[in-house]
């Protein structure tokens, strides 16, 4: 191990062991290093280290603080990588996907609220009016964030967030290519998720989740096929 590694590590480690708690302020760069057994440049390499991880924040005229350690800050690596995927990669997201948003559906149909589903209804309604395709997938996002939300589970809700930006480019290009048939499945499939969740009926949420993401799967790969067939790229 290198000694900007032992360095990152070591700092790490006080986080992580909470001797830097959420919030704390980071000794003076000389104190850290006597601390750590390590010079001021290393300290220097590490804080910059974990500051691209978000495990720190840099505060100019005020110093180093721990951040606040939560998922959506902590996971914005995910976002990051997900928007570079293109192609058969983007199957790959949806994968991940398929994995876990039915299992948060689940979750979401034995914890969601009554002003929840309120909430989600009132979407579906205005989905339902919708004829412009930006603001009909900004609804459908909207749609499966709020029910991710409602497992109460941040860090499944970071991860799933995270995962969007490829489906939304593969979903955009679906509804350019035919947009009356991917808008009558979506409507159909996003009621007999909501349906299920109003009945807070797990096994057949899940299942429905499930179906809807099958179905978005089978849509990329389309979506994908005549990408491959003009020789361009899924962006």
């Amino acid at each position: 191990m290198g000694i900007t590694d032992t360095a990152i590590e070591r700092l790490r480690a006080l986080i992580v062991n909470g001797e830097l708690a959420p919030g704390a302020r980071l000794p003076p760069e000389p104190e850290l290093a006597a601390q750590l057994g390590i010079s001021r440049g290393s300290v220097r390499e590490a804080v910059r280290a974990l500051t691209h991880a978000r495990m720190l924040s840099v505060r100019r005229g005020d110093g180093t603080y721990v951040t606040s350690l939560e998922p959506d800050q902590l996971l914005q690596s995910i976002s990051f990588a997900a928007e570079l995927a293109r192609n058969e990669t983007v199957l790959d997201v949806v994968e991940v996907r398929r994995v876990l948003e039915p299992g948060a559906t689940r979750l979401a149909a034995e914890r969601i609220s009554e002003r929840e589903l309120n909430e989600l209804s009132e979407l579906l309604d205005e989905m339902d009016q919708l004829e412009d395709a930006e603001a009909f997938i900004g609804l459908d996002v909207e749609f499966h964030n709020r029910i991710i939300e409602a497992t109460g589970n941040s860090w499944l809700t970071a991860i799933l967030r995270g995962l969007a930006e490829p489906t939304i480019r593969a979903r955009r290009q679906r509804l350019d290519a035919d947009h009356d048939a991917v808008t009558e499945t979506t409507h159909r499939q996003h009621r007999e998720i909501y349906q299920a969740l109003r009945e807070h009926d797990g096994a057949l949420a899940e299942a429905a989740a499930l179906a809807h993401v099958c179905s978005t799967q089978r849509g990329v790969k389309t979506v994908l096929g005549r990408a491959s067939s003009t020789r361009t790229t899924l962006t």
